[in-house]
């Protein structure tokens, strides 16, 4: 059978578009061979879903714009449980990060005078919670329209981590006097803990752009994913005390003075935000990028990247109280295209 010139020429063509979508840009980490687990949407129709936390196997989810914390049913229904009235959503500001601990909510907030965390007590059961009145556990942290960071964990020690972006100040991320840049430690309270690496002061790890992603395996081990800015996103190994180089260095420096990242990726193949550690993987939440990226613990240096481009922009993913992984969707946040039942809760069962 003779192929005529052009015939060829498109057949070339798209062996080249397939074979640049499949090959990792330069100085990412090689592709890994971890199989795409099916997905099942477990709840649809949310608006700029930002964040997930359990409460008694009871799924809660806030909303960025609206100030929204509700709860998901277990036949997919979304309920309205609060709307945190102080919430100023502006850009990548608003309602961000959750946490539980102990019967109450940890909300982590854009206000009109900056970022705070709040915590309230669950009140009621399934299908009927509510909260109570708040209180402050840390106010006074940079806003900006952009780098808030906004994920709230709490680390296996009970201490309360905090990822703090940079507020577009660049150089407070290098000050050790400025809570903007940094990781922070707390206690339940807001305290300082005792043993933080720097005497009277919440400052855990510093020199951070943008982080939006916290987690630790089972040995204890902390990994946070940060955004960086033209050249390199990052999955950094988050070690007390430790300076990751912002805005010194982005990616690897192997310079002795900061911490290089175990990874780092274009920023359009990535824009890291929530992680977690389930199986044996850390499993990253990437906007841009809009895929699942999958590192084996045991073996830093790879990665698997799962739903390329299937569901669009990712914000979170969390371990579920039955071990499996949620994963919110993000294309409603004004940078997405969003699709019919957008944004979605994803579920997958790993293993």
């Amino acid at each position: 059978m003779k192929i005529r010139r052009g015939e060829m020429l498109a057949v070339m063509t798209a062996a080249m578009l397939v074979l640049a979508a499949c090959t990792p840009s330069p100085g990412s980490a090689p592709v890994g061979t971890d199989p795409e687990p099916s997905p099942e949407v477990i709840a649809e129709e949310l608006d700029v879903p930002w964040s997930i936390a359990f409460h008694e196997g009871i799924a809660l989810v806030s909303e960025r714009d609206s100030g929204r914390v509700a709860e998901l049913g277990d036949d997919g229904a979304v309920r309205e449980v609060a709307v945190i009235d102080d919430v100023t959503a502006a850009g990548e500001g608003g309602l961000l990060g959750l946490a539980v601990l102990d019967g109450d909510v940890y909300t982590y907030f854009t206000a009109a005078d900056g970022n705070r965390i709040e915590r309230r007590a669950i009140l009621g059961a399934a299908g009927a919670l509510a909260l109570g009145p708040p209180t402050t556990v840390i106010d006074g942290i940079p806003a900006a329209g952009n780098h808030n960071g906004g994920r709230i964990a709490f680390g296996p020690d009970g201490m309360l981590y905090v990822a703090v972006g940079d507020a577009g100040d660049r150089d407070s991320a290098q000050d050790l006097d400025a809570l903007s840049g940094k990781i922070l430690r707390l206690t339940p309270d807001g305290a300082v803990p005792d043993d933080n690496p720097f005497e009277g002061s919440p400052v855990y790890s510093y020199g951070h752009r943008n982080p939006q992603g916290i987690a630790w395996d089972d040995e204890g081990t902390m990994y946070a994913s940060e955004f960086g800015q033209d050249t390199w996103d990052e999955l950094n190994v988050i070690e007390a005390g430790g300076n990751y180089g912002w805005p010194v260095v982005e990616g690897v420096a192997d310079d002795g003075d900061h911490i290089d990242p175990v990874q780092q990726w274009a920023p359009s193949d990535a824009s890291p935000s929530g992680i977690a550690v389930v199986d044996g993987r850390i499993v990253i939440a990437n906007l841009r990028g809009e895929r699942l990226r999958v590192v084996p613990l045991d073996d830093l240096a790879t990665a698997s990247e799962w739903f390329r481009g299937g569901y669009g922009r990712l914000r979170d993913a969390v371990v579920a109280p039955d071990g499996s992984l949620w994963v919110l969707t993000n294309n409603t946040d004004g940078r997405g295209d969003p699709a019919d039942g957008d944004d979605r809760i994803l579920r997958l069962g790993v293993g």
